[in-house]
């Protein structure tokens, strides 16, 4: 069975399909989306030798020739301008048209930084994301945002660009390690806890299942996921509004992220939820959001074994004052205010910047030593 989510943006727009198997049917589907042109394939060397042989059989099962496939190194440290200049080099190297296309197997690193490369050549090609991780199937692939981290910080340079499809086969998601599966779970958690306090209600009752590989719920979770999304890109793509929403966490995590050099100390998803925890307590202690709430955000977020506090994470000489440099590197800051995604409840959570650097800092102290 497939899953159908439409992401409307006019002559822009694109299907995100999600099922069980998909992998397998790629070929078709991207036959269907840019003819029988052959796509050049953009992976990491972890996910090559577990799903590059399958989506390469579907390709010839769909009567497209495909070019060499570029295999990156695997890990966020891949997202930098060093590999994308290799990237670069890969794809022009192949004498490519305006007409090509290309297709990122992987999760978030190989979305981000083949969708950057992509609206950089020629000006302009086709991509087709195919997420394999939890992660990058609820959140990076769909939006069209992308880009590589710098020194100065997180996804500072790079596009707005859409896909032209999206296939998320939510079978691939039973390769993944464990802490891989959380920290991509901590963005499901995210939609139910900005807009949608019924779905999160329901990851309460069946967080485990999603977590622990059943296929049904997995599916449900991916699906309610990119809809949500897909629901706010429509809407906002550009993130001058709603969009923004979508940051829950991010403005702490990424500041996380940045303090131990974007290496697997701190995944992705762990710095979210950690920044999620933290935008509520802020919430709370603004007297925006009722304290019950930001406990229940913490506690489902704990239950499942994520990282709930920059203290969760051992070997790590947290400075408050290097988070706050960070932190006022991020994108969304505005006339030199930061612009923090707070919420009134759970499920309800908007944008505020006038908050007192005193209480930013107070809460980094507190959390350090939580």
């Amino acid at each position: 069975m497939t899953d159908t989510v439409r992401v409307e943006l006019g002559p822009r727009s694109y299907d995100i399909l999600v099922g069980d198997g998909l992998l397998a049917e790629a070929g078709a589907r991207i036959a269907a989306v840019t003819g029988r042109r052959a796509p050049i394939i953009v992976t990491d060397s972890e996910v090559a030798p577990r799903h590059l042989p399958t989506l390469l059989a579907s390709l010839e099962q769909a009567g497209i020739a495909s070019a060499d496939p570029i295999i990156l190194p695997a890990g966020e440290k891949t997202k930098d301008f060093a590999h994308l200049a290799d990237l670069m080099d890969a794809i022009l190297g192949r004498g490519i048209e305006r007409s090509a296309t290309l297709v990122a197997l992987g999760g978030g690193v190989v979305g981000d930084i083949t969708g950057f490369a992509a609206s950089i050549a020629l000006r302009g090609i086709d991509f087709i994301q195919i997420p394999t991780t939890l992660l990058s199937q609820v959140d990076s692939s769909v939006g069209g945002k992308t880009g590589i981290n710098t020194r100065q910080g997180k996804n500072l340079v790079g596009s707005f660009y859409q896909p032209k499809l999206v296939i998320a086969d939510t079978a691939t998601l039973g390769t993944l390690p464990q802490r891989h599966v959380l920290a991509g779970y901590a963005e499901v958690a995210k939609y139910g806890l900005i807009r949608l306090p019924a779905f999160f209600a329901w990851l309460e009752e069946n967080g485990s299942k999603v977590i622990d590989g059943d296929s049904a719920a997995r599916r449900h979770a991916v699906r309610v996921s990119c809809q949500a999304k897909a629901d706010i890109v429509g809407a906002d793509e550009r993130e001058s509004g709603d969009r923004a929403l979508l940051n829950l966490g991010h403005t702490f995590g990424h500041a996380l992220e940045a303090a131990t050099g974007f290496s697997d100390t701190l995944l992705h998803g762990e710095a979210v939820a950690i920044g999620m925890v933290m935008a509520f307590d802020l919430s709370a202690r603004l007297g925006l959001c009722p304290a019950t709430d930001a406990a229940r955000a913490r506690a489902h977020l704990q239950a499942v074994g994520l990282p709930v506090s920059p203290a969760d994470i051992p070997g790590v000489a947290w400075d408050v004052n290097e988070l706050l440099g960070h932190m006022a590197k991020d994108k969304k800051v505005k006339d030199g205010r930061i612009t923090f995604v707070l919420a009134r409840a759970l499920g309800d959570a908007f944008t505020l910047r006038n908050v007192a650097g005193e209480l930013v800092r107070a809460l980094l102290v507190d959390s350090l030593k939580a």
